[in-house]
Order: structure tokens, then C-alpha cells, then sequence
């Protein structure tokens, strides 16, 4: 019985301690949630700790009002007694001596608890405002430090923009552009050199050079001729 309680205890720790890690995960992205848990906690703290104050206080005037009845009666119980004592009232001085001593001593420890429970307010006050100045500050440093982390993470944010804008991208764009120019130029100059080398087209030269030939005999013969026919008419 005792080991399967032992071992619910400890299946029990683990989900607290795998919860723990779960919130403190949570926390470190949302830091703004740890914050308004510790300051939350810090107001519950402030909260008990001003009503434990209050009590405290409250005993304090209660004591204080205690005191001063008591000094009171203590004054009218010593005027008794000095009356009683002029007027030989034996018997009703014994009586007042008596209520004397009970109200001296009630005096006396009233005076103490009322300054150890002004000691006590004062503490208590005191621990009041501390803790009231704690939430503060970390009301002002939650404000400080979130900004701090909404200003980092913009910095990543834009270091980010920045790596993704790197030139090298706009770089080798270009080079394949270039490529791309350099290859389409290739074609075009490869074209030509294969239009030179073809045969049809050495062809027509070869015709069109054979017709200059055959217009170049043409026209010689022609001149014979006509130096021929001049030399006949001299001749006649």
C-alpha cells in the first residue's frame, strides 16, 4: 500500500515538474505572461499582507483605548483612595488600595503590549510599503523590459529583411542573364558560320562567278567583232 501511494507521489511530482517546464517554455515566449503572473501574485501577497496590517492596527488602538480607560480609572481610584484615607474610611481605602494595585498593573502591561504592538504596526506598515514599492518596480521594469524585447525582436526581424535583400540573389540573376545573352549570341553567331560553310550557298557563288565569266567572253567576242567589221570597211 505504501509503495503505490510512494509511486503516486512521485507520478504526481513529475506532472508538476513536466507542467513547470511546460509554463516556464510558455513564459519565455510570452514574457509578458510571467510578468502579470509574479505581479499578480505580488498584489495577493499585498493584499493578505494589508489586511494582516489592518488587524494589527486595529489591536494597536484597541490596546491604546484600553490604556487610557485604565489610566483613567487608575486617576479616579486615587482620588477615592486620598478621600478615603482623609476621611478614615478604613475599610473602603483597603478596598480602593486593592482596585489601585490591579489597575497600576493593568497599566503597566497595557504600556507594554501597546509599544510592542506599535512596534508590530510600524513593522507591518513598513513591510506594507515595501512591498507596494516591489510591485511598482516591476510594473515599471515589465514596461522597460518588454519594450527592450519588442525593439530586439524588431532588430531580428529587420536583420532577417536584410539577409533576404543580400545582392548575392540579384547577382546571380544576373549572371544567368548574362549567360543567357552570351549563349543566345553563340546561336546566332554559330548560325552564320554554318550558313558560310554550306554547300548550296557555295554553289550560287560558284554560279554567280561563272556568269560573270561567260558575260566577260561575251562581251570580248563582241569587241572582236566589231574590230573585225571596221577593219573590212577600211580595207573596201
Amino acid at each position: 500500500m505504501a509503495e503505490g501511494a510512494g509511486f503516486f507521489t512521485r507520478l504526481t511530482n513529475l506532472w508538476k515538474g513536466f507542467v513547470s517546464l511546460w509554463i516556464s517554455d510558455i513564459e519565455k515566449e510570452h514574457p509578458e505572461i510571467a510578468y502579470e503572473n509574479a505581479i499578480n501574485s505580488m498584489i495577493e501577497k499585498y493584499t493578505k499582507l494589508k489586511k494582516a496590517t489592518a488587524a494589527i492596527i486595529r489591536r494597536r488602538e484597541e490596546v491604546s483605548e484600553r490604556l487610557a480607560a485604565s489610566t483613567k480609572e487608575l486617576a479616579q481610584i486615587t482620588a477615592d483612595l486620598n478621600v478615603a484615607v482623609e476621611t478614615n474610611q478604613d475599610d473602603l481605602s483597603v478596598v480602593l488600595i486593592q482596585k489601585k494595585n490591579v489597575l497600576e498593573k493593568d497599566v503597566a502591561d497595557l504600556k507594554a503590549d501597546l509599544e510592542t504592538s506599535s512596534k508590530d504596526a510600524d513593522s507591518a506598515k513598513s513591510s506594507l510599503m515595501n512591498v507596494q514599492g516591489e510591485i511598482k518596480k516591476l510594473k515599471a521594469e515589465k514596461d522597460n523590459m518588454l519594450a527592450k524585447m519588442a525593439s530586439a525582436q524588431a532588430r531580428i526581424r529587420i536583420n532577417d529583411q536584410l539577409e533576404g535583400l543580400s545582392v548575392d540573389a540579384e547577382v546571380k540573376a544576373l549572371d544567368n542573364v548574362r549567360e543567357h545573352i552570351k549563349n543566345t549570341i553563340a546561336q546566332a553567331n554559330l548560325g552564320a558560320e554554318l550558313k558560310s560553310t554550306d554547300l548550296d550557298e557555295r554553289l550560287k557563288a560558284l554560279r554567280s562567278q561563272s556568269g560573270d565569266v561567260t558575260a566577260k567572253s561575251q562581251l570580248a567576242e563582241l569587241k572582236a567583232a566589231a574590230a573585225a567589221k571596221k577593219a573590212a570597211q577600211k580595207t573596201m
